[in-house]
C-alpha cells in the first residue's frame, strides 16, 4: 500500500506505513495462515494508512507454541535477573529514542495528537518499562518460622519462592495503545514469562513497531510474539489451554466474555475494565484550576479513556457559574487531526464508536437533559463529535449511567456530603476526583469513595509507582507499582524437614 500524504509525517513512520504490516511469532514477521490482511484507518479522515496480518485462532496457536517453547526452553525465566533487566531499560531508551516515531504513528492509528503521544503515551512506556527493569532484580520470597505443631520435635527450614505464571496473553484496546501494551508487558517479562500481546484491531501499529523495538533491544525469538486481527483472535487467546495467563483491559461487557473462556484450564485473569467516574467539586474548590481540572477530566484523549470524569457533581451554591465555565472552556477546545500540533480535541476511533456517542448524545436530549455547548457532529470529515456538557440530568438517564466513551459530561448539583451516596451509585468503581481546600474533608470524602483511584485536587493523577485498577465491575486486579508483578507470578511454598 502507498504511503499516506502527510507532509509532516517523518521518513521512519512514511517508511512503516508503506508497506503491508506482519505479525511477529517466534522471532519471525509472518504473514497470517490465511494469508488474509485488513486495513486500518485514519479516524481523522477515514483514509487508509495500510494493511494488517489478519490473523485468526490457526495464528494464535502458532504463537502460543512458540511462546510455550520458549518458556519451557528456560532461557528467558532462568536467565538471570540483571540480564532481563539490561534488556527492559534497553526497551524504556528505544522508546524514548523513538518518541517521535511513535507519537506520529499513534495519531495516524488512533486520532489523538502527536505531541501528547510522543511526550506522554511514549515517554510513560518508557518509565514503565524501566521501573519494571529494576522490579526484575526484586522479586522476592520470604523464609518462614514454621511450627508445624503436629510434628512435635521436627526441625524445618521453610521459605517462599516467586515463579512465573507462563504463558501470558495480553489483550489491550484501542485508546490507549502503547501505553496499555506496555501495562502489560513490562511487569510481565519482567517476572519471566512470555507473551502473546494481541492489540486491537483499530489500532495495531504501534504494537508492531515496538515488536521491532523488542528485536533491537535483543530479546530471544519467542518472548515476545504479536498476533493482529479481530474479536475471534482474542477470544482463541483467552481460551486457548497452554496459556496460562489473560490480561485484558476493555470494556466490562467483553471482560465478562473473557472470563468465560478462560475457564476451560481455570487460567489466571486480570482485567481492567469500565468506568463511569465521579468528578466531585465542593463550593470552596480553587475555582480556576477546578474548571481546568474538571474540563480534562472528561476530554483528555478526547473522552476515550475509562477513568474519565464524565458524572460532574458541582455543590450547589456554585453550580451554574461552575457548569458555565466548564462549558465555555470545553467550546474553545481546538479540534483537529492528531498530526496537527495545535489539536486539543481529536476524532473518535471509527464509525461504530462515532455512531454509539451520537446515539446516547440524541437520548440524553431526548432525556430532558439541556447541553449548555455541543451535542451534535463536528465538521463532514472523520469521527469528530463536539465537547458537550449536559445539564438537566436524572440520575436514571443513559448519560450518567452508562460510559460512553466520548467527550461528553453530566452535570448534577449535590448538597453537602450527600455526595458520597451519589458518587458510589454505579456498577463501576475505576477512579474519582475531589476538589475541595478542605484537606480533612478530601481524606474523609476519599476514604469513603468506593474507586481504586481517588484524585485530589487534580485529575488523571497518574504514576507508575502508583496501583491502578478498580473496585466493582472495573476490573479484577492492579497494574502498576511494584504490586504488578503479582499478577504476573505464583507463589511457592517450600517446607524442609530437617
Amino acid at each position: 500500500m502507498t504511503a499516506i500524504a502527510e507532509p509532516q509525517l517523518t521518513s521512519r513512520v512514511r517508511d512503516f506505513v508503506s508497506t503491508d504490516r506482519k505479525m511477529l511469532i517466534g522471532g519471525e514477521w509472518v504473514d497470517a495462515a490465511s494469508g488474509k490482511t485488513f486495513t486500518t484507518y485514519d479516524p481523522a479522515t477515514t483514509a487508509p494508512i495500510t494493511d494488517v496480518a489478519h490473523g485468526d485462532a490457526s495464528d494464535v496457536d502458532r504463537a502460543v507454541r512458540a511462546a510455550r517453547k520458549a518458556f519451557d526452553d528456560g532461557h528467558w525465566a532462568r536467565m538471570k535477573p540483571n540480564e532481563r533487566e539490561r534488556l527492559l531499560w534497553r526497551v524504556g531508551d528505544l522508546l524514548s529514542e523513538r518518541a517521535e516515531e511513535f507519537g506520529q504513528l499513534e495519531a495516524l492509528d488512533n486520532g489523538k495528537s502527536a505531541g501528547i503521544a510522543a511526550a506522554v503515551d511514549t515517554q510513560w512506556s518508557a518509565d514503565i518499562f524501566r521501573y519494571n527493569a529494576g522490579l526484575a532484580t526484586k522479586i522476592f520470597g520470604s523464609t518462614v518460622n514454621v511450627s508445624m505443631p503436629f510434628v512435635p520435635g521436627g526441625e524445618f527450614h521453610a521459605y517462599t519462592l516467586r515463579d512465573p505464571v507462563g504463558v501470558c496473553g495480553l489483550i489491550v484496546p484501542w485508546n490507549f495503545p502503547l501505553l496499555m501494551a506496555s501495562f502489560k508487558l513490562a511487569p510481565a517479562l519482567a517476572a519471566g514469562n512470555t507473551v502473546i500481546l494481541k492489540p486491537a484491531e483499530q489500532t495495531p501499529l504501534t504494537a508492531l513497531l515496538l515488536g521491532e523495538v523488542f528485536e533491537e533491544a535483543g530479546f530471544p525469538p519467542g518472548v515476545v510474539n504479536i498476533v493482529t486481527g479481530f474479536g475471534d483472535a482474542g477470544a482463541a487467546l483467552s481460551a486457548h489451554p497452554d496459556v496460562d495467563k489473560i490480561a485484558f483491559t476493555g470494556s466490562t461487557e467483553v471482560g465478562k466474555k473473557i472470563v468465560a473462556a478462560a475457564q476451560g484450564n481455570l487460567k489466571k485473569v486480570s482485567l481492567e475494565l469500565g468506568g463511569k467516574s465521579p468528578n466531585i467539586v465542593f463550593a470552596d474548590a480553587d475555582f480556576e484550576q477546578a474548571v481546568a481540572g474538571s474540563v480534562a477530566a472528561w476530554m483528555f484523549n478526547h473522552g476515550q479513556c475509562c477513568v474519565a470524569g464524565t458524572r460532574l457533581f458541582v455543590e450547589r451554591p456554585i453550580f451554574d457559574d461552575f457548569t458555565a465555565a466548564v462549558a465555555e472552556a470545553a467550546s474553545k477546545a481546538k479540534i483537529g487531526p492528531g498530526l496537527d500540533p495545535t489539536t486539543e480535541l481529536g476524532p473518535l476511533i471509527s464509525q461504530e464508536q462515532f455512531d454509539k456517542v451520537s446515539g446516547y448524545l440524541a437520548q440524553g436530549l431526548a432525556d430532558g437533559a439541556r447541553a449548555l455547548t455541543g451535542g451534535k457532529r463536528w465538521g463532514t470529515e472523520g469521527y469528530f463529535i463536539e465537547p458537550t456538557v449536559f445539564v438537566d440530568v436524572e440520575p436514571s438517564f443513559s448519560i450518567v449511567e452508562e460510559e460512553i466513551f466520548g467527550p461528553v459530561v453530566a452535570a448534577m448539583p449535590f448538597d453537602g456530603d450527600d455526595v458520597v451516596s451519589a458518587a458510589n451509585n454505579s456498577i463501576y468503581g475505576l477512579a474519582a476526583g475531589i476538589w475541595t481546600k478542605d484537606l480533612s474533608k478530601a481524606h474523609k470524602i476519599a476514604r469513603r469513595i468506593k474507586a481504586g483511584s481517588v484524585w485530589v485536587n487534580q485529575y488523571n493523577g497518574f504514576d507508575t509507582a502508583m496501583p491502578f485498577g478498580g473496585y466493582k465491575q472495573s476490573g479484577w486486579g492492579r497494574e502498576l507499582g511494584s504490586s504488578a508483578i503479582d499478577l504476573y507470578t505464583e507463589t511457592k511454598s517450600v517446607n524442609i524437614a530437617l
